[in-house]
């Protein structure tokens, strides 16, 4: 489990280089020869490494939340007509333990919920609906599993780069003060901080968001899944005499 933990948070790392990449390209038309890790590397800096660090961390454990939700909603993305057909064809004969092992052998929540259901088929209609609701509700809320923390960095995130703006901007008031006059070059490096922050805070929020919606989409959908082969087998059961 640490050595996967540990790979996600590489990848996750990889993925941020290369989006914060992408964002320094707005500037490297005046230093085409630095090359794109080097302006990354010089915004990062010129924004403040306490601030920036925050903000990396945080896109850096979000994509390795959003990259283990990811992969886990995708193997848990059962095809659940074959499945439905698999246990329709030993119900039909009627053979509960097979369809059962059907279920078994078949990854995903959907499945599980399924097994359960045929668990409870000599306890009546209402008994594999109730034990179907039931472990449906366990199913959703390991789907939703992480979601919470994805949410809490999407967050975060800006704020930590408002929170950086606004030390940029003191930083660069103390300046005026200090000298005693208003010029661009006392208050550039103050401004510049406040900008650089705020960017790299709404760029991580605005990337993880786009997974938060992904995964949530991919949620909605393996539920409205198991909804339906919940349906289906009660159906199947009902018209193959299961229930005694």
């Amino acid at each position: 489990m640490r050595k996967i933990i540990a790979l996600l948070l590489v990848f996750a790392l990889c993925m941020t280089t290369g989006a914060f990449e992408m964002l320094a390209q707005s500037g490297a038309e005046a230093a085409d020869d630095a090359g794109g890790f080097q302006i990354l590397k010089k915004y990062f800096i010129d924004g403040g490494w306490q601030f920036m660090s925050l903000v990396l961390v945080c896109l850096i454990l979000g994509l390795a939340f959003c990259i283990e939700r990811i992969i886990t909603l995708n193997i848990a993305s059962a095809n659940t007509d074959k499945l439905m057909s698999q246990i329709d064809e030993n119900l039909k004969s009627g053979n509960v333990n097979g369809a059962m092992e059907v279920c078994k052998s078949t990854q995903g929540p959907t499945a599980t919920i399924l097994y359960e259901g045929l668990r409870n088929a000599n306890n009546g209609p209402e008994a594999v609906e109730k034990a179907i609701v039931s472990y449906g509700s366990v199913q959703m809320g390991l789907l939703e599993k992480g979601l919470v923390w994805i949410s809490l960095f999407i967050a975060i995130a800006p704020m930590l780069g408002f929170m950086g703006t606004v030390i940029g901007m003191i930083g660069a008031f103390e300046k005026i003060a200090t000298v005693g006059e208003l010029s661009p070059a006392v208050v550039a490096d103050g401004i510049k901080v406040a900008l650089l922050t705020t960017v790299f805070g709404l760029v991580t929020a605005i990337i993880l968001q786009i997974f938060y919606n992904y995964i949530i989409s991919k949620v909605d959908s393996i539920v409205g899944k198991m909804e339906d082969a919940s349906i289906s087998l009660v159906d199947v059961m009902a018209s193959n005499n299961v229930f005694k």
